[in-house]
């Protein structure tokens, strides 16, 4: 008697409640990937994105020089491998196989663009740019709380959340690279892994986004009904810098100089070693969330220069003392002592080689991060670093020291150069970053 009744209300109610109607959103599809249709509601993270390295992927000289003769020199090997994190949406969209054909690809799909990142839905392995993208047209992103649109749907998601560990597991996968040889080349987000900010713990966890994407209070769109959140920006400053004209560049130097500047601590004691003036310098990589030098370490080149003067001001004794338009390499046999930071890379037959195609093994010696864990023996090791250096001679009445860092080599450059793939013009355009945070003197009958 009881199902005889209700079933028929059942059968009311289902017909009388309607679905609610659905809601068609303005933009879809490839629209979702064109910055310029971001641009009314998103206008500050579209202007500071447009001035970064994401957008500047494809359109950065060196990258074109490296795939360019990487794609000639392995007879067409190489593949999608550069272009595939420098464009991933044109290697998706079907635009292109090599990246040797970017004049022909559609100006949003060249680069890193805001639909790469805000549809990604899966992290599929750690390196290589293996991400899934997700197909329902929602932009994802740090808010829980998103507001409704006519845009487009949104959602949140850990993965576009710099307040979550996995968001730099996103970060991660694109900046984490083994060449087609199985060489691990770039291990930014390995040495993240294993530094102390992966700790999911308060006063610890720092993801990619809490560094390179500072917070303020803004809106997140200019649109009615959006509240003042807590945004990050989008120019995303790091050590590369555009090397040709383009929008911001004075304002992505400052802010790549800004970086830096407070990378590494230099701190140094001095000592009568009986042959000349003993000096032990401790360096502490403060700030990276990764090794100093960190991603193509193997290109960049960074290192310690340590001067000693006279009373006159003379140099009387230097280590790294590289000028402006000298080539760090040059210095390393000459300059026993040389302390440099980063990577360098052979091929099999044991030859140094600067093309990551050709390499086959490399030596690695960058300052780690924070108190590094070390899986080997399951405890935590300080990033502390010290050398010692002897100055022989007369004994200086002043020593200076700093650390340097060029984003890429003179002398990678230069191969570029005389292999026909790279404008010289280009190379005078690379700028020798000095880190001010690492700026300190010792005076002779000084306490400091």
């Amino acid at each position: 008697m009881t199902r005889t009744l209700i079933l028929p209300m059942l059968m009311v109610a289902a017909c009388t409640d309607k679905d609610p109607e659905p809601v068609v959103y303005e933009l879809t599809g490839d629209e979702l990937h064109d910055p310029e249709n971001c641009i009314e509601c998103h206008p500050a993270h579209v202007e500071e994105w447009s001035g970064s390295m994401h957008a500047y992927a494809t359109e950065d000289p060196v990258f074109q020089a490296m795939n360019a003769r990487g794609q000639r020199e392995t007879n067409g090997e190489l593949g999608d491998f550069c272009v595939n994190c420098h464009a991933p949406m044109a290697v998706r969209e079907g635009y292109t196989q090599d990246g040797t054909n970017l004049d022909e690809i559609p100006s949003h799909l060249r680069g890193v663009g805001c639909g790469f990142c805000h549809l990604v839905d899966g992290v599929d392995d750690d390196h290589n740019a293996e991400l899934s993208l997700a197909t329902d047209e929602v932009m994802r992103g740090p808010y829980t709380d998103p507001t409704e649109n006519t845009a487009h749907a949104s959602a949140w998601s850990p993965l576009q959340d710099r307040t979550q560990l996995e968001s730099a597991d996103a970060c991660g996968t694109c900046h984490d690279i083994i060449t087609p040889a199985g060489v691990h080349l770039e291990r930014t987000y390995l040495e993240w892994r294993d530094s102390q900010y992966s700790v999911p713990e308060a006063g610890l966890q720092q993801t990619c986004g809490n560094c390179h994407m500072d917070g303020r209070d803004d809106v997140a769109a200019e649109y009615d009904g959006v509240p003042l959140r807590r945004v990050h920006g989008h120019a995303m400053p790091g050590v590369d810098v555009a090397l040709t004209p383009w929008p911001q560049a004075d304002e992505q130097l400052a802010a790549v100089q800004s970086a830096l500047d407070s990378t590494v601590l230099v701190q140094l004691e001095v000592y009568d070693a009986g042959v000349g003036m003993g000096v032990i310098v401790f360096l502490d990589n403060v700030s990276a969330g990764h090794g100093f030098p960190s991603g193509a370490a193997h290109d960049r080149r960074a290192w310690l220069e340590l001067v000693g003067y006279d009373e006159a001001g003379e140099v009387i004794w230097s280590s790294g003392l590289v000028g402006e338009d000298e080539k760090l390499r040059d210095y390393v046999a000459e300059d026993p002592q040389l302390w440099w930071f980063g990577d360098r890379t052979y091929d099999s037959a044991g030859e140094e080689a600067h093309m990551f195609w050709e390499v086959a093994s490399v030596e690695s010696q960058p300052l780690p991060a924070p108190s590094r864990y070390d899986p080997g023996t399951e405890g935590w090791v300080d990033s502390h670093q010290s050398r010692t250096f002897t100055m022989t001679g007369a004994f200086p009445a002043r020593i200076s020291a700093r650390i340097r860092i060029r984003p890429v080599g003179l002398d990678v450059l230069e191969d570029l150069v005389e292999s026909g793939d790279l404008d010289p013009s280009v190379v005078e355009s690379m700028p020798t970053f000095t880190l001010a945070a690492s700026e300190t003197e010792w005076v002779a009958d000084s306490d400091e």
